[in-house]
């Protein structure tokens, strides 16, 4: 999302590495007020921290700075001067300005990685256009492979229900972030890269991309069936629906054991992938009398038992009741300076000899302020 806000990350002495947002002063993250809903406090009282913005700020340090004086930019520099890396998300050319730029930075930090996030990348004829995630799906792409399949009820293009470009950008940006950290650790240089969500949504579009690259033919919206692997969908069954994602032959021919059907499998027109591709409406109007009798967790244990995938479809309040979801632990509660706790999706990655810890909540806004100022000997 095209919202300003700078973040530098860095460590010191062989101290762990340290995460700080600098913050617009009296202001802060847009985030904060994308709500409701809000974080409420012991008492039931809201906090004013809105979910939107705790969701993707936990582990960081908020320093509330206003980077159009001088005494704020100069807090920039230093914080720079000492740090390894900087991610920021102005509107192009906007930190150039106020001498904020890689290439004021890295006089200052040649060591300095510096990542530039923005709806269209630095260069361009939209490189000055602010960008939300949601029209960046429309005009990359997403949404018109995503929704109803065309001409039925509710064919329309939709957007995915997060924000997935947003997310993807973010990942985009660590990778690009790490490879750029093991490039310096081999040549000692810092590095400038410039990433857009225009051009993250284009890459996202992954096989829809090349099955009209290499077919001529422009992809269509087709629900919830994939378009190069079948069965693939999502089927009524007697309480509800599930999905079911067959990836090969051999998963297939399980599949058609499981719903009793073992003749299926050997049938010219479903015996291959190809086949139930060219014949697939003929095939779903089998599976879906074969599975309509059957209740979720009798088709799932069912599937499961043969290894041919296939699951419920969880609303969040379920997602955080199933059972894998806690025995991975991914929801934890942490400690908060108004909330008492909140509640945290944690990461999914799992490190063996260097396991994450989750302790220190999304910060209050310019929590930190004093503290950092202090160690970079700028006082108030």
């Amino acid at each position: 999302m095209s919202i300003p806000f700078l973040a530098i990350a860095g460590a010191q002495d062989g101290a762990m590495p340290e995460a700080m947002k600098v913050e617009r002063a009296g202001a802060g993250d847009d985030t904060r007020r994308w709500g409701p809903p809000f974080l409420n406090d012991k008492d039931g009282n809201s906090t004013g921290e809105a979910g939107y913005y705790l969701s993707v700020n936990r582990g960081k340090k908020s320093v509330e700075l206003d980077l159009k004086s001088k005494e704020g930019q100069e807090a920039v520099r230093a914080l720079a001067a000492k740090s390894d890396i900087v991610l920021e998300n102005f509107k192009t050319c906007t930190l150039d300005r106020m001498g904020l730029g890689y290439e004021d930075m890295a006089k200052i930090n040649p060591a300095l990685i510096y990542c530039s996030i923005t709806g269209f990348g630095l260069t361009g004829p939209k490189a000055n256009d602010a960008a939300y995630d949601f029209m960046i799906q429309g005009m990359g792409g997403l949404m018109s492979v995503t929704g109803g399949a065309e001409g039925s009820v509710g064919g329309e293009p939709q957007k995915v229900g997060v924000p997935i470009i947003d997310i993807m950008t973010g990942m985009y940006a660590a990778i690009g972030v790490l490879a750029a950290v093991a490039n310096r650790n081999e040549t000692g240089q810092g590095e400038h890269i410039d990433l857009g969500m225009l051009d993250v949504s284009v890459a996202t579009l992954a096989n829809q991309a090349m099955n009209y690259l290499v077919s001529g033919q422009t992809p269509v919206r087709r629900g919830n069936r994939h378009p190069n692997i079948q069965p693939q969908n999502v089927y009524p069954v007697s309480d509800g629906y599930i999905v079911l994602a067959v990836g090969n032959d051999g998963q297939f021919e399980k599949f058609c054991d499981c719903i009793g059907q073992p003749e299926l499998a050997k049938d010219p027109k479903f015996a291959t992938n190809v086949a139930r591709v060219e014949n697939l409406e003929a095939l779903e109007a089998i599976l879906k009398l074969a599975l309509a009798g059957g209740t979720i967790s009798h088709w799932v244990e069912t599937f499961a038992q043969a290894g041919v995938p296939s699951g419920p479809i969880n609303t969040i309040d379920r997602v955080f009741q199933e059972p894998q979801v806690l025995h991975r632990n991914m929801l934890r509660d942490i400690p908060h300076p108004l909330g008492g706790t909140v509640s945290q999706v944690v990461s999914p990655l799992n490190f063996r000899n260097a396991p994450l810890t989750f302790d220190t909540p999304p910060p209050l806004l310019g929590q930190h302020t004093q503290d950092i100022l202090a160690a970079l000997d700028l006082g108030d």
